[in-house]
């Protein structure tokens, strides 16, 4: 059956005005600031952290008119340019949260990791998930290189790749690449220990 896909009418047309220059553009421009600005405030409006909207906009506008070619209608272009500004406040969080933390107390028995829930009901229960868990722990000492064992630490608990490749001097790339051979390494090791396909799908979803 053919898709049909729906677009939604932008009453506010910023498409158009984005393309203006000259005092039109810079009127479009603060427009959407500010739009970006109040609505990022109640997003991050109780959240621990020192950055600020204005700050988050700067960098997010900048993002949407970088991939302005890419909106395609199937929304409000605010809505579409809220979602970038959100993920952009979202990382940027992170990355401040994590810049006073050390690589190394990344390697701890801590893990902030959630086992999604499978087909077969397995890791909907505490007690499989907890099983779960301690064996993904045991798999990492015994399975990884030391750099492997440090991305999937740093990864699982929540540190941005751009951070982890600051800190150890590398790449997003180089990063991506230890975190995907690592995770090779624990399926096997999870197959070989007797789990089910639905909860190594579940570990890795």
């Amino acid at each position: 059956m053919e898709q049909i896909v729906t677009f939604v009418a932008d009453t506010e047309n910023w498409p158009e005005r984005l393309r203006q220059t000259g005092p039109e553009l810079d009127a479009a421009l603060d427009e959407l600031r500010s739009t970006l600005v109040k609505g990022l405030g109640h997003m991050m409006r109780g959240r621990n952290s020192s950055l600020q909207a204005e700050d988050v906009v700067q960098d997010a506008i900048i993002k949407i008119l970088d991939k302005f070619d890419t909106f395609e209608g199937r929304s409000k272009f605010t809505t579409w340019a809220m979602t970038i500004a959100t993920r952009t406040a979202i990382s940027e969080m992170r990355r401040k949260h994590f810049q006073n933390v050390s690589l190394d107390s990344m390697l701890g028995d801590e893990l902030k990791f959630e086992v999604a829930a499978s087909d077969s009901g397995v890791s909907g229960q505490e007690s499989d998930k907890e099983t779960i868990l301690i064996k993904l722990k045991e798999l990492i000492s015994s399975k990884l290189t030391g750099k492997q064992r440090l991305a999937v630490n740093a990864l699982l608990n929540g540190m941005p790749v751009e951070e982890i490749a600051k800190r150890t001097d590398s790449n997003r790339n180089a990063v991506y690449k230890l975190f995907h051979d690592a995770r090779a390494n624990l399926r096997e090791g999870f197959e070989q220990a007797g789990f089910s396909a639905n909860d190594i799908s579940a570990i890795f979803a």
